[in-house]
């Protein structure tokens, strides 16, 4: 009976962030998922990479969000990078769907002595589509419209500073704020709006011996109409192999994460959260689970000697 009280809330949650603000989804591998938050990041790894992420959150709750990255990104000159990203984001086992696909540019400069100051952009679109008649499974009988592969045009802006041990970076991947709208037969109105999502990220390298590196780092973001989330994250790496790390989103979650690289191309990441809130406090949820892979290909261009990419 509770957990039926508790997927009904989710579901209800869902229909008032379709409403209201349109948010990004959220990710604990922040680190190596860049490229979707800042267009600017497109080629400062140096090298052809191709990535993909499985996140589900609240396991154990039915309808809960799952959300699914697929990412390309390489440097094309010395100085030209460029990337191609996919986000599927499903609420409600289908009830709210929205795919989003950016193709990033990123041109960088010589900021300092040791390091590089790359500007990015972004242009693409969302195909959001929305079945209210799915709330039903849950008991929700909603009077609104349906939103059918809902087209709207997406363009965003970054920055992104690095060297060797320390990166920088701000971010606006969606500038504008789409309005979805349908008027029903019966009078019956529903408005979506996307806005904007600011982001700020950064992180450091500090070499504690010649095979133990500590990569601390964080992430800030911030949309109008909901509440600042920051999310910081420790890891260790040894003999740039083997990674362990934690990770604390205030308020919210905690999370223990895991990495390990093969061959120096393929790189395997896992993390898990517990929750802090209030939903996770019920015990009605068994947490949330991402998993990342990612395959570099070596054909590093000469970039001088800087790296934007600590994981």
């Amino acid at each position: 009976m509770k957990k039926s009280i508790i997927i009904t809330l989710i579901a209800a949650l869902g229909i008032v962030n379709m409403a209201n603000a349109q948010q990004d989804p959220q990710y604990t591998h922040y680190m190596l998922n860049t490229i979707v938050v800042n267009p600017a990041f497109a080629g400062a790894g140096n090298v052809l990479s191709v990535s993909a992420l499985h996140r589900s959150q609240w396991i154990g709750l039915d309808g809960a969000p799952k959300t699914q990255t697929v990412s390309i990104e390489s440097p094309l000159t010395e100085r030209l990078g460029a990337g191609l990203s996919v986000v599927n984001d499903d609420i409600g086992e289908g009830t709210v769907q929205q795919t989003s696909f950016d193709f990033a540019f990123s041109y960088t400069i010589p900021a300092s002595r040791e390091g590089s100051l790359a500007f990015g952009l972004n242009v693409g679109g969302d195909l959001m589509n929305v079945d209210f008649t799915q709330l039903v499974n849950y008991g929700v009988e909603p009077n609104l419209p349906n939103i059918d592969s809902k087209f709207s045009p997406n363009v965003g802006l970054g920055v992104y500073y690095y060297q060797e041990k320390f990166f920088a970076g701000v971010s606006v991947p969606s500038l504008l704020e789409t309005e979805h709208f349908d008027n029903s037969s019966d009078g019956t109105s529903f408005l979506a709006k996307d806005r904007m999502t600011y982001y700020l990220i950064s992180g450091y390298r500090y070499e504690i011996n010649q095979n133990l590196v500590l990569q601390p780092g964080f992430l800030v973001r911030a949309v109008s109409g909901g509440p600042v989330q920051v999310d910081l994250t420790a890891n260790m790496t040894f003999n740039d192999k083997f990674s362990f790390g934690a990770a604390y989103r205030l308020d919210s979650a905690v999370s223990a994460l895991f990495g390990v690289k093969f061959a120096e191309k393929f790189l395997v990441g896992l993390a898990y959260d517990v929750e802090t809130s209030t939903l996770g406090s019920t015990q009605f949820n068994d947490g949330s689970f991402e998993v990342f892979l990612r395959y570099d290909f070596i054909n590093r261009i000469n970039r001088r000697n800087v790296s934007g990419r600590f994981y």
